[in-house]
């Protein structure tokens, strides 16, 4: 098996489409923003990519049958510059090397659909909890930086204070070696659990961008139940300790 492979199971012609990049990370924001978009316009897979710089291993599926992890690319038709790419998928790679060779190779590959400009989105982990998730931003150039300033996008000095590690990074990094014009889009997540809430806020200033409407129920509905965990786990914590777990602790020698 070669590093990286890709099968395509369709070869759509797209007029000028743009590309979507949503792959697992912090509070998998950007996996949950880029797989709710493509379920709500109802994208189309036509490509699988495979690779030695995934995880070694399957997953296995409700109905008992194997599948090889992998990242997948989604098509959606709405016409000429309007066209969309979705990248979605199981795994980042493992290794820096990984990192760069599939973000180059999938460059590549887009290149040949005629893309031009790109969105990446993720997560901006805070390390608390978060109300109402502000969506900071990263672009590769400053008309673009203005453009989603009008879409409440905020660019803060020193946040992201570390950069922005994974794909969601460096797609826009090497997108410049292929005049590519990007904005990484990330949602402020605790980083604690999977934040549907954080996804919905960086798939609202999205879709304002491309101008598609969807609906946001199904993220809704999820962020309540992790808004139901994490109100239990604070009723934990604050609940005053047992008097007999303080006792029994005393014999531990």
């Amino acid at each position: 098996m070669e590093n990286i492979v890709i099968r395509y199971l369709d070869h759509p012609k797209l007029d000028d489409p743009i590309f979507v990049e949503g792959l697992p990370g912090i509070g998998n924001v950007g996996k949950l923003a880029a797989e709710h978009l493509k379920d709500e316009l109802k994208g189309v897979k036509f490509a699988e990519i495979f690779s030695k710089y995934f995880p070694p291993q399957v997953l296995v599926q409700d109905d008992g049958q194997v599948k090889l992890v992998n990242n997948e690319m989604h098509f959606v038709q709405r016409g000429p510059g309007k066209d969309l790419v979705i990248l979605t998928g199981d795994y980042q790679g493992l290794t820096p090397e990984g990192q760069y060779e599939l973000s180059d190779f999938m460059l590549r590959e887009i290149k040949k659909l005629g893309v031009r400009r790109m969105y990446t989105l993720g997560g901006y982990g805070m390390g608390r909890m978060v109300t109402k998730p502000r969506v900071l931003g990263a672009a590769t150039d400053a008309e673009l930086a203005k453009e989603m300033e009008k879409h409440g996008v905020v660019f803060s000095r020193g946040e992201p204070g570390a950069g922005i590690v994974g794909a969601s990074g460096l797609l826009l990094g090497l997108g410049r070696l292929y005049d590519m014009r990007a904005v990484c889009l990330m949602g402020e997540t605790s980083g604690y659990f999977v934040d549907p809430k954080s996804a919905q806020a960086v798939l609202e200033v999205l879709t304002a961008v491309l101008g598609v409407k969807i609906s946001f129920s199904e993220l809704e509905n999820k962020a309540k139940q992790i808004d139901q965990i994490t109100s239990k786990l604070r009723d934990i914590e604050a609940s005053p300790e047992m008097p007999d777990k303080r006792e029994d602790l005393g014999y531990i020698g």
